[in-house]
């Protein structure tokens, strides 16, 4: 990432308070004007989590959806960033495969077997059924594999052959991986983890078909009941010791899209024991609560904005503008002269950034048709004129003269309260 060293360093404090466990229910709002790297910090913040902390990320606009309330949209969202450690012993037989030996009926219906199975230290024969047998031709399975077997659900998984089979030149591929016979007890008890999401266990618990749903996306309304239900065995099991909660982190986007409603909803829901992170991100100065009359900050209600720590974030100065022009080249693979890169860095500064990263695809397509390697200021200059940017757009407007269709707005009041 380029510049917005206070915003990174306030990030990277918030991290590690995260990581710790520390800040559960509180929360950020990222404010600044468009294009300074908001977005980018919240993603930069999700990858440093990794992927055993949830990171959800959603846009205001999403809350409002016909097919839910806007308070069961945000709930949803809430749970998605609360995850669940859940910890369970399973037993297992590990060992390698010294010989497999199946019987067949004269009909072929009924299947029984043998197998053998070795570790360094001992050597067991299972009786096999046929369930088991069927499992093992699936992973074709043969005499020389070291194999994992989940007692409990009957799982057969194949680890790789053994390093004594390593000169069977004819029962191996090209991708073949050796390990070494596993030591110890072929029986051994393992512990698992699992990490699920609040929202997950929500829907499997909530419909017949309620795993299939998770991929289905049509999850629905969750009734409140069910929730309660599930956050009282989530605290049974942390209390037994089963489970662990791993508070994570809600990413809001536009946040001042939001209406009053959503605000006083967030407001009630800081305040759960079962709450993550919540990180919003405004682009606005004084603005209208949507759903009110009235103006605040960022577009958010005052007692909101004194539940935040705000991180503000700056315009860009020219060095890390051009930073962000040739990694952008970079991603495109372009090429620009050191004029070409000059020139657009300045354009950025008298326009806007998104407009210039935008040109840059523009400019070397212009520089293709005429057969070039390199990127110049011609055709950036041919691109310039070819797209408005903002202002240049605006000042077009005035020069039209009214007309364009349906251009009247009304008294200036109006025109104060639209924009």
């Amino acid at each position: 990432m380029v510049g917005q060293g206070k915003a990174r360093k306030a990030a990277g404090m918030i991290l590690k308070m995260v990581q710790e466990g520390k800040i559960a229910g509180r929360a950020m709002l990222f404010a600044g004007p468009p294009s300074t790297g908001k977005t980018a910090i919240a993603l930069g913040m999700a990858q440093t989590l990794g992927s055993d902390v949830p990171f959800t990320m959603i846009a205001a606009s999403e809350v409002f959806s016909l097919s839910m309330s806007k308070t069961e949209a945000l709930t949803q969202a809430f749970r998605r960033s609360i995850g669940v450690r859940i910890k369970e012993e399973t037993e297992i037989i590990e060992g390698e495969v010294v010989e497999i030996q199946i019987d067949r009926s004269l009909t072929g219906a009924t299947k029984t077997g043998k197998l053998t199975i070795k570790t360094t230290d001992m050597e067991t024969i299972y009786d096999l059924g046929t369930k088991m047998i069927d499992s093992l031709s699936k992973e074709k399975v043969l005499a020389g594999d070291v194999i994992s077997i989940d007692k409990a659900s009957g799982k057969v998984t194949k680890l790789g052959r053994s390093f004594a089979r390593s000169r069977d030149y004819d029962a191996m591929g090209a991708d073949t991986r050796f390990v070494q016979c596993p030591e110890g007890e072929i029986q051994k008890r393992k512990e698992v983890v699992h990490t699920v999401s609040l929202h997950e266990i929500d829907v499997i618990n909530s419909r017949t078909q309620g795993f299939l749903a998770l991929f289905a996306g049509d999850t629905g309304e969750i009734k409140p009941e069910l929730r309660n239900q599930i956050n009282a065995k989530v605290a049974e099991w942390r209390e037994e010791g089963k489970a662990e909660i791993i508070p994570g982190v809600l990413f809001i986007d536009e946040v001042h899209m939001l209406d009053i409603e959503c605000f006083s909803f967030l407001n009630r829901a800081l305040e759960n024991d079962l709450a993550p992170l919540v990180i919003m991100a405004s682009n606005r100065g004084m603005a209208r609560i949507r759903g009110t009359k009235y103006r605040s900050p960022h577009g958010l209600p005052v007692d909101l904005l004194d539940r935040v720590l705000i991180v503000s974030t700056k315009p860009y100065d020219e060095a890390d503008i051009q930073q962000i022009v040739q990694i952008r080249c970079e991603e495109e693979d372009v090429t620009l002269t050191s004029d070409a890169l000059n020139v657009l860095t300045s354009m950025a500064t008298q326009t806007t950034l998104r407009y210039a990263l935008n040109i840059i695809s523009c400019a070397h397509v212009l520089a293709r048709k005429r057969k070039a390697e390199k990127v110049d200021v011609e055709d950036l200059r041919r691109a310039y004129t070819y797209f408005m940017d903002e202002k240049r757009s605006v000042q077009w407007l005035k020069e039209q003269q009214g007309t364009l269709v349906f251009e009247e707005i009304g008294d200036e009041k109006d025109v104060m309260d639209t924009a």
